[in-house]
This record gives structure tokens, C-alpha cells and sequence, in this order.
């Protein structure tokens, strides 16, 4: 699966061979000049990891990390220095980077660091009230989603549903609690009611509803979101 990745950095050299480097790796790579620049991109787009400067024009790399963090974007961030005190990296990792890497480097080193973090990087992206997962963007205040940034029509329930698996992604939520907390019973007492929204949901949401990504079953047990 491809991985999107957005570089902050203002050394156009820089930018030119690690996003040539990383897009032969099989990698889609977006990048900002300035931490400003940076910082609106990471909010306003779903990312599976930023790689991020700190000496910036505009808004300095430590900057742009705090202030993500308290956004409520949890993408993660390595971060790129030309210092390399002992103080920079844990001032860094206190304000939410989760890994340091001081220049000059080896290009393989830096992609050692991208794909381990990758790999432990959650699928799923939060902004605010804005979740997005793969090409799915859910937004809570607007009650809207989009696939490839094209609305998606979902009926309330289905709407409830998808809420519900978001806001306990990565947690395995069995039928009855669908039922109880999307349906509150209401007099259905079939779980076949969820198993059938599930699937109108994956239709809808997946590339392949019959091999999803994104609303697993567990079998046993019930459904969760990946991420």
C-alpha cells in the first residue's frame, strides 16, 4: 500500500534527492518549504508520516510539532537537525516527535527510520473532528463523508455505525454493543441488523468489500476498524 509522506524542508537540494528517493521506494511524497507552510498541509490532509526540519523560515520544525500535537494530529514525525546536542533530541521527543535524526546522515539510515516508523504509524489519521483513513474522510461536525474526496451517501444508522467503530478504532466491538450503543435496541434483537449494515458500509467505504482494509470482522466476536 502506498504511504504518504509529507517533507518540510527549505534546502531545495534536500528536498529534491529524499522525495526522489522516497518515491522510488514506492512512496507518494508532498513537501513545504517553510514551517508555516508545513504545518497547514499536516492539518489539512492525512499523512502517514512527516518528516520535518527543525531550522525553518516561518514556523521552526520544534514549533510546527508542538502545535500538531495539540491540534490533535497524531501522525508521526521524524525530525531532521544540522545540531546535534543531546538537548535538541529530547526537547523534540518531549514536545511529540517520535524520532531524531541530526545532519549530515546516510541516505539508508533515514529510510531505516521512515519504514520502523511507518510500520508502527497508525492507519488512521485525526485532525479535530476530522478522521481519515485511506481515502475515507469522515467529518463529525458536518456529518459528512467522502472516498477519494467524493460524497459519500450514508443513511443515518449506517452514519451512526461508522462513528461509533471510528471513535473505538483498533478496539474489537462485539455485536451486542452495536446494538445497545448505535441501535439502543429499539426492539431489534438480531445481530444480523449489524452484520447487514457492516456490509452496506463496506460496500460503500472499501476498495474490495469482500476483502476489506479498513471494517475487519473478528471472528467470534464482532468488528473493528483498523488503525
Amino acid at each position: 500500500m502506498e504511504r504518504r509522506i509529507l517533507l518540510v524542508e527549505d534546502e531545495p537540494g534536500l528536498v529534491l534527492t529524499l522525495g526522489d528517493r522516497l518515491r522510488s521506494e514506492g512512496h507518494h511524497v508532498e513537501s513545504a518549504a517553510d514551517g508555516q507552510a508545513g504545518f497547514d498541509m499536516a492539518c489539512g490532509a492525512a499523512f502517514d508520516l512527516i518528516v520535518l526540519d527543525v531550522m525553518l523560515p516561518r514556523k521552526n520544525g520544534m514549533d510546527v510539532c508542538r502545535e500538531l500535537r495539540q491540534r490533535g494530529v497524531s501522525t508521526p514525525i521524524l525530525m531532521l537537525t544540522a545540531r546535534g546536542q543531546t538537548a535538541d533530541k529530547v526537547v523534540g521527543l518531549k514536545i511529540g516527535a517520535d524520532d531524531y535524526l541530526a545532519k549530515p546522515f546516510e541516505m539508508m539510515e533515514l529510510l531505516a527510520r521512515v519504514e520502523a516508523l511507518m510500520r508502527r504509524a497508525p492507519a488512521l489519521s485525526v485532525s479535530g473532528e476530522v478522521y481519515q483513513f485511506g481515502a475515507i474522510r469522515l467529518d463529525l461536525r458536518r456529518t459528512e463523508v467522502t472516498r477519494h474526496g467524493k460524497p459519500v451517501t450514508l443513511s443515518a444508522k449506517e452514519f451512526q455505525l461508522l462513528r461509533y467503530l471510528v471513535e473505538h478504532r483498533g478496539t474489537t466491538v462485539s455485536r451486542e454493543t452495536l446494538l445497545s450503543e448505535v441501535w439502543g435496541y429499539g426492539g431489534v434483537t438480531s445481530s444480523r441488523t449489524v452484520d447487514v449494515h457492516v456490509a452496506w458500509l463496506r460496500q460503500k467505504l472499501e476498495e474490495d468489500s469482500r476483502q476489506p482494509q479498513w471494517i475487519l470482522t473478528v471472528h467470534g466476536l464482532g468488528y473493528r476498524l483498523a488503525g
